[in-house]
């Protein structure tokens, strides 16, 4: 009996190929474009870091080419999350699977943590108490500058891709509602830019002063820079899965749009969750003011014309009274219904309104 591999169990190269061939119709999703830029860019810069490293043994070009294997797997995790976040709802989720978004970026946080601050720090220690020799050549800084063009690079894509998606919002806002895998990308990519700075210095010093303590200390840094990085990415996803509320002007918003309705005379119990990047789920409970109802009903003459045609008699009268009684949740309804529009035209972000009369 076959099994079907899975993403989790296949070996990297057969990994980096599912990823490539199943994310391409993705390419207009939220965080694509610095995803794909930034994975594409540090598999290049993953194979020039090891021949770095296989020809110097350098500290600092191995936590440089652990973090970019970090990276990579980071990014591939991240491709994922992009793909199934795209997914219609259906039976078991009635609500669709953006929150998957947010769960493979907490997942790729977590692997830098583990992964490439973890291997980093250790590799760094050891060389404290292993000291070896290394040879240090004008190939570990081409390799360097190489590194440090394309890492920024990346970084400014994704820099651009954030504040296209975020014009009106200061950068507080944006750590707090933007996309999480484009600032997974960001921090990645200027961490990766300090990480080949530090790197640079380190190999220097030691080329410098024949000291290979100095190689080690840049492979700590790195490796702390990563543990940093990967602690903020895990409060950025752990707030967006535990169902972290809409922003707070959009909720003021809405809450003035549904109070301009002259039949809402209060807004009760309002609650609202982050479904996927810019889709917002809405709930909440209203009082509806009746007299403006019947306003309505008065302006159309409704009430007059059966008021003309019971006259004084009884039965015609228990009529009216049933047919009204169906008529009004109708009204409610269709006055719901139109508010409801009213939202959505003006915020679109708001994919799900649900409007209960208290």
């Amino acid at each position: 009996m076959t099994s079907k591999k899975g993403p989790c169990n296949m070996s990297p190269f057969s990994f980096l190929k599912y990823a490539i061939i199943l994310f391409m119709n993705t390419k207009n999703s939220h965080g694509f474009l610095p995803v794909f830029a930034a994975l594409t860019g540090n598999v290049f810069i993953m194979i020039l870091k090891w021949i770095g490293f296989f020809m110097t043994g350098s500290s600092a070009l191995f936590s440089e080419a652990i973090h970019s294997i970090a990276d990579v797997v980071n990014q591939i995790l991240l491709m994922v999350g992009i793909k199934k976040s795209q997914r219609p709802s259906d039976e078991d989720f009635h609500y669709g699977y953006g929150n998957e978004r947010f769960f493979w970026a907490l997942i790729s946080a977590c692997s830098i943590f583990f992964l490439g601050a973890g291997i980093t720090l250790y590799h760094g220690l050891m060389g404290f108490l292993h000291e070896e020799k290394i040879q240090i050549s004008s190939v570990a800084f081409v390799i360097l500058a190489i590194s440090f063009v394309i890492e920024a690079g990346t970084f400014s894509i994704a820099l651009r891709e954030l504040r296209s998606k975020n014009k009106k919002r200061k950068w507080k806002e944006i750590f707090a509602y933007g996309d999480p895998t484009t600032i997974a990308v960001l921090l990645e990519d200027a961490v990766a830019v300090l990480g080949v700075s530090v790197a640079f210095v380190s190999i220097f010093l030691s080329k410098l002063t024949g000291n290979a303590y100095w190689d080690s200390i840049g492979s700590i840094i790195i490796g702390l820079l990563l543990g940093g990085m990967a602690v903020v990415l895990i409060a950025i996803n752990r707030g967006f899965l535990m169902r972290k509320s809409i922003p707070e002007e959009i909720e003021e918003r809405v809450i003035e749009i549904l109070l301009s309705d002259p039949a809402i005379e209060k807004v009760l119990d309002f609650k609202s969750v982050v479904m996927d990047v810019g889709i917002y789920h809405v709930k909440c409970e209203v009082e509806f003011n009746g007299s403006a109802l019947m306003r309505k009903m008065y302006r159309e003459k409704a009430l007059k014309k059966e008021f003309e045609e019971i006259k004084n008699e009884y039965n015609d009268f228990l009529k009216f009274c049933v047919n009204y009684a169906d008529r009004v949740p109708r009204m409610i309804g269709t006055r719901i219904d139109e508010v409801e529009k009213k939202i959505k035209d003006e915020i679109p972000h708001v994919g799900y309104i649900d409007i209960e009369v208290n």
